[in-house]
């Protein structure tokens, strides 16, 4: 058995997580069951000082009551480097006080904290842009600002999907048609006028069969998806957006795209990764805090709480 371990988890406000549903929630409730310490931290209350860098924790009892899901114990100030590991799940935006917080948490981890996923890891992973290294995988996509760029795409496929490079949960995802009266204005407010980034894609139409969430962790490939199905009328698949969500075991193509890419990101300390795969296309590379386990084990019986806690303990074994 597994040494008892202190497990520090930075979340966002614990009032706002959905216990039946929530992947950070899931991870605790495995962690306690197992006999671990948990602790809640918030992004906010990260500080250097003195070459340490130390946040506010707060000690939890975690349950499996929805209703009660934990009863706070004591909070102290207390360094990174006195828990065994870190584990940063907090949401994006990724935003500046998020790219701070990385660079905080490098610092902690050059003081000898454990931190998953690596926090150099995450900022050099833009979840949209990171596809871009594994364009083998890709339908065919463009990144560019130009708006005159963005045009001449639309007009050469005909229909494509426009998404802003920070996005989360579908927010801002248009699709587009060649004939699309609002094409013009839709590119303006997602590229600023042409100051601003963007990713525009293929449209896929396998969408209606699901945008796959494939989960690797640890290196280990998760061997179901979480399909997200599209609700009526609907383009997009998050089930922030609405979307269904059905567990299905991968496909031969999706396990390739995972299994491919699973030893690289591990190797880059990126613990938990989920990749959207859509028609067998890989759209994203999720890495800041990927969700889904709850859904799969619920309906597959598969722990993908308890396959991170092994890789957890092994990692601070």
């Amino acid at each position: 058995m597994a040494r008892s371990l202190k497990l520090a988890f930075i979340l966002d406000p614990l009032e706002q997580l959905k216990p039946y549903k929530d992947s950070s929630v899931a991870m605790m409730r495995e962690a306690t069951r197992r006999g671990h310490t948990v602790f809640a931290l918030r992004r906010e209350a990260l500080a250097w000082r003195d070459g340490v860098v130390s946040a506010r924790a707060l000690s939890l009892r975690v349950s499996a009551d929805d209703h009660a899901w934990y009863e706070a114990g004591q909070s102290a100030e207390m360094p990174l480097a006195a828990f065994d590991a870190v584990v940063m799940r907090q949401d994006p935006p990724f935003d500046f006080e998020y790219v701070a917080a990385t660079w905080l948490l490098e610092r902690a981890v050059a003081g000898g904290a454990r931190v998953f996923n690596d926090p150099r890891a995450i900022r050099d992973h833009s979840e949209k842009l990171a596809i871009t290294e594994f364009a083998q995988f890709t339908a065919t996509t463009l990144v560019a600002r130009d708006p005159v760029d963005i045009q001449a795409f639309i007009d050469e496929l005909g229909d494509v999907v426009l998404k802003p490079l920070d996005g989360m949960g579908g927010s801002q995802i248009f699709r587009v048609r060649a004939d699309d009266p609002n094409r013009n204005v839709i590119i303006e407010t997602l590229t600023h006028d042409g100051a601003r980034t963007i990713m525009a894609q293929r449209y896929l139409p396998e969408i209606v069969e699901g945008d796959k969430r494939v989960l690797i962790i640890g290196g280990e490939v998760v061997p179901y998806s979480l399909a997200r199905i599209p609700k009526a009328g609907e383009t997009r698949g998050n089930l922030a957006a609405g979307g269904r969500g059905v567990a299905m075991p991968l496909t031969a193509r999706e396990r390739e795209i995972a299994e491919t890419l699973a030893p690289v990101l591990w190797a880059r300390g990126l613990m938990v990764i989920g990749l959207d795969v859509i028609g067998g296309c890989l759209t994203e590379v999720n890495c800041t805090s990927p969700t889904c386990f709850v859904e799969i084990g619920a309906q597959t019986g598969f722990s993908v709480a308890g396959l991170f806690i092994d890789k957890l303990e092994a990692a601070c074994a």
